[in-house]
């Protein structure tokens, strides 16, 4: 079976759902290859938006969970930063659901279930729950399918810098209206979290690999719990654990022939905090837009504009995360003096180039 579209997203996630609602609402035909059955399903997310996020959405809200004031750095000596910025936690399973609908809603087919086999010759093989292999021959192909993304592999342009995380679930022992973040020496080129969802809460961590400084995520984790419960912060934990990767890259092109990347696939995710959804809303829609002018004017060479627009609205803010990441890592037996200057939540962090 030859499914038509002019534009093929594979993934919806944030980023894929962006790119179809806005490549649809222009008025190209789209068609959004998901694998998963249920989006948004597992979570491998902390869950935090940033309060101004909410305004560009054109979606129900009601994954909405609660508000937070701003955010606690706890230092290893126990000293604490203190910053407003007003955030949201979410429901990230409605989250991802919400965008979806609003992608089918702007006239984009969206398929879950649907996993991407392969690819020759420019058509695309696609494969369903009900074992059948369909062909889609695209225009234009929006790879937003994450971390590991196949269409970044098809580009050459596959994230080599990648930080495994880990994260529970926990009761809270009183309400909280901040999120928590935590460095401490075992957790080597990362961090620790505690972010609240209502009674509930995320808590988690990554560590970046490769150093006599990592231990262990299961042994860390661990660790990190037993001092939110001594600290009288959480109760009752449930261990069953949610893993993922986030990536960690400098900012690069991530576009090539008819074929765009969006979100974790591109890299877009901020890599020193791990912040990634509000980004790969914004540039899922930026490679959405370009690649339904693309299909319009029949001019491929216009997915250039992609790379152009998003590098210059984000790119020196990755940059600065990653160099500073690469500070962070390498001077981690002095974290205690250079994390002013290599963590957002202090002023010498933009201060410095």
């Amino acid at each position: 079976m030859v499914l038509q579209c002019d534009i093929l997203v594979v993934g919806a996630g944030p980023a894929g759902s962006s790119a179809a609602a806005a490549a649809a609402g222009d008025g190209v035909h789209v068609l959004v290859a998901e694998r998963k059955d249920v989006l948004g399903v597992p979570v491998r997310c902390a869950e935090y938006i940033p309060r101004q996020l909410l305004g560009q959405l054109e979606t129900d809200r009601d994954f909405v969970v609660q508000s937070t004031r701003g955010m606690r750095t706890f230092l290893p000596t126990g000293r604490v930063k203190e910053i407003l910025a007003p955030g949201l936690m979410i429901n990230r399973q409605r989250f991802d659901q919400a965008l979806a609908q609003k992608a089918a809603c702007s006239g984009s087919n969206v398929l879950t279930g649907t996993r991407v086999i392969g690819r020759k010759e420019g058509t695309v093989f696609l494969k369903g729950t009900d074992k059948r292999v369909r062909r889609v021959k695209p225009k234009v192909i929006i790879g937003a399918d994450g971390p590991f993304s196949l269409v970044g592999k098809w580009m050459g342009r596959r994230n080599r810098h990648l930080i495994p995380a880990i994260q529970v679930s926990a009761t809270l022992a009183r309400s909280m209206e901040w999120t928590h973040v935590y460095f401490d020496s075992h957790i080597y080129g990362g961090y620790g979290w505690l972010f609240p969802k209502g009674k509930e809460a995320n808590v988690g961590l990554g560590i970046s690999r490769g150093s006599i400084w990592s231990q262990p995520l299961k042994t860390t984790l661990a660790r990190f719990v037993h001092r939110l419960e001594k600290d009288g912060l959480i109760r009752e934990t449930s261990w069953r654990m949610t893993a993922g990767w986030v990536p960690a890259e400098p900012v690069r092109d991530v576009s090539r022939g008819a074929m765009l990347l969006a979100g974790d696939a591109a890299g877009q995710t901020h890599p020193l905090t791990g912040a990634g959804i509000a980004h790969a809303v914004l540039c899922g829609r930026m490679a959405g837009k370009w690649a339904a002018r693309a299909v319009q004017a029949n001019d491929i060479a216009l997915l250039k504009g992609y790379d152009r627009e998003w590098q210059d609205d984000l790119g020196e803010q990755l940059q600065r995360a990653f160099r500073k990441r690469q500070k962070l890592e390498k001077e981690w037996d002095r974290l205690e003096e250079i994390l002013p200057s290599c963590w957002v939540g202090f002023r010498e962090y933009y201060a410095e180039p």
